[in-house]
């Protein structure tokens, strides 16, 4: 870990920590202001959540307060000491929004006074909030998980591609191998009948051959036997 985000968790948790022990502590002083947007809130995460886990949450305020001190505790606990720290922050992040709303609502305030001030603590919310968004995308130099993804996307791409281009050398082997045989046999087809041709034509020049020492030796045969009479 940087010596920046050693000092930078602690600082961005420190309010997380402080603000969710008072609230364990004393969820009461917290209460009243909170207590019509825990009850919305209460709504959205029984619909939300399963029936197993909608059953368990709480309806009181003071209850729901306490349960969101002890969320922003523990995340700004984990945040500081660098365990989880992305996942903290998300959670921190989705504690924020429904406190900020409940304590701090300068647009229905009708004092100038005390709009002015609950405003000033809005906007600081709002700044608070970015920097736990930057926290929660913050991989600490190592690859994100949207990079990963294209990394194993563009491995996946390229191994096709060199199995298209396997598939492909193949195919031309194949072709070629195939008018190779086509060639062979064609030539083979060619040797043989020349070679039958000239076998045919050396026999006939044979038996040529013999019927005139056949006639030759007739006539010498027939001129003996006219001498002789």
């Amino acid at each position: 870990m940087s010596l920046v985000r050693r000092l930078a968790r602690p600082a961005l948790a420190a309010t997380f920590v402080s603000g969710g022990l008072r609230s364990v502590r004393h969820p009461e002083v917290s209460a009243p202001a909170t207590e019509q947007v825990a009850a919305r809130v209460s709504a959205v995460l029984r619909r939300g959540l399963p029936a197993q886990l909608a059953g368990r949450v709480p309806t009181e305020t003071v209850q729901l307060v306490r349960l969101n001190g002890a969320i922003s505790l523990a995340g700004g606990l984990l945040l500081a000491v660098g365990k989880s720290p992305r996942l903290a922050a998300v959670a921190l992040a989705a504690t924020l929004v429904p406190t900020t709303a409940a304590r701090y609502p300068f647009w229905s305030d009708t004092d100038p006074a005390l709009r002015a001030q609950h405003r000033t603590h809005f906007v600081q919310s709002v700044g608070l909030l970015g920097g736990l968004l930057l926290a929660a995308v913050d991989t600490a130099g190592r690859p994100g998980l949207s990079w990963r993804a294209g990394q194993a996307s563009r491995e996946v791409g390229r191994g096709a591609r060199r199995q298209a281009r396997r598939a492909g050398t193949a195919a031309k082997v194949a072709r070629g191998t195939a008018v190779a045989a086509r060639t062979t046999a064609a030539t083979t087809a060619r040797t043989g009948a020349a070679i039958a041709t000239e076998q045919a034509r050396t026999q006939s020049r044979a038996v040529r051959r013999t019927g005139r020492v056949a006639r030759g030796l007739a006539g010498a045969a027939a001129a003996k036997a006219v001498a002789s009479s």
